[in-house]
């Protein structure tokens, strides 16, 4: 976990431009789009650029442990890689760079159903290295079974439910890109796996969705019975949903508006967590994606009760510019920033980082 190589950029803020140059436009549009009119988009960053952090000095801060437990396993740094999909049409190092890098740096990785490397290469690539199974609610139930049984055959530590995507959300800008997969990067864990369906169908005077949509928490029940691993829930943005996880037994939830990519006018991620962290108390561990960019960013999200965040687009941005080298060239900076910030606030470890880093300045 030394220094890195440059791997095509020096500092993080010039990481989006140079990704934009590498990619085609419509490829550019699917990884930087979101839902309608960007709404939701923009007020993830927003959030975060309304946050003051409070510095403090003399603090006596001569040593900075970034070592954070995320169930019962001990990571480098508060820092998670989000599964996202498709990433070998990005670059061929695709989700085994990624793998491979977060592992190099320490972090736990998160790898998509719809993926375009498999469960098993993903494993194969991560070694020994914290690795969690995103899965989509999937219309076949034996495909679903088949997925989760691969993933604990594949030494993954824990299953995140997916569940804001009863429908894709309508992405408008992705539309006007004409992006579209094709078989040139197949869905990595097979034919059977499908995605969410884009959008429901007129019949007569109501619009349908395909039946696994109207999934309840009796489907969520089962499937956690099904497995060995602890469940975690991805897309919470209300206590009483965060309320629910805790009820129907999951270990976790992530704080996630899909990055702005289903409901425009979804609250920002930041200003939903505190509500979701003070529902659940310390039930279940609570973690936030959405907009995280920066080491500040990082340090803003713990302080209102994330343990830990996850990375989506600035991931994909490395993966452009340079792949599993740019990867963890970007998340060895990452942790160097989370390391200034916590020397210039005075905090030593992340158990530290409470909200008097943030109060009474908060957005």
């Amino acid at each position: 976990m030394g220094e890195t190589p440059n791997a095509g950029f020096l500092t993080i803020d010039e990481l989006e431009e140079r990704a934009s140059t590498k990619l085609p436009p419509d490829l550019w549009a699917y990884v930087e789009g979101g839902a309608a009119e960007e709404r939701t988009v923009r007020s993830n960053r927003e959030a975060f650029a309304r946050v003051t952090l409070r510095p403090r000095v003399l603090a006596g801060v001569a040593e900075i442990d970034l070592r954070t437990p995320l169930l019962g396993r001990t990571f480098s740094a508060p820092v998670f890689v989000c599964p996202t999909a498709y990433q070998a049409k990005v670059h061929p190092d695709g989700e085994a760079g990624a793998a491979r890098a977060a592992g190099a740096e320490g972090l736990l990785s998160v790898f998509s159903t719809l993926s375009s490397h498999s469960i098993e290469e993903i494993a194969r690539a991560s070694g020994d290295g914290g690795r969690w199974f995103q899965l989509y609610h999937q219309p076949d139930e034996t495909v679903e079974s088949r997925l989760i049984e691969r993933a604990e055959n594949g030494g993954y530590d824990a299953i995140v439910v997916t569940v804001d995507t009863p429908v894709l959300g309508t992405r408008d800008r992705q539309a006007r890109g004409g992006f579209a997969i094709d078989t040139s990067v197949p869905i990595g864990n097979g034919p059977g796996v499908v995605p969410p369906p884009r959008n429901p169908t007129a019949d007569g005077g109501v619009y349908r969705l395909r039946p696994a949509a109207g999934a309840t928490w009796a489907w969520f029940d089962r499937l956690r019975a099904s497995t060995r691993l602890p469940v975690v829930v991805k897309g919470i943005l209300t206590a009483d949903d965060a309320r629910l996880c805790v009820d129907h037994g999951a270990r976790g939830v992530i704080v996630s508006n899909h990055g702005g990519r289903q409901l425009d006018g979804a609250p920002a991620t930041l200003a939903a967590l505190p509500e979701v962290a003070t529902a659940v108390g310390s039930k279940i561990e609570v973690y936030l994606d959405g907009g995280v960019r920066r080491g500040a960013d990082v340090l803003a999200a713990v302080s209102r009760g994330a343990r830990a965040v996850g990375i989506g687009r600035p991931v994909l941005w490395a993966l452009a510019v340079g792949g599993e080298q740019a990867v963890q060239r970007y998340l060895s900076l990452l942790k160097l920033e989370i390391a200034v910030a916590m020397a210039l606030s005075g905090r030593r470890s992340i158990a530290e980082i409470d909200a008097s880093l943030t109060e009474p300045y908060r957005s």
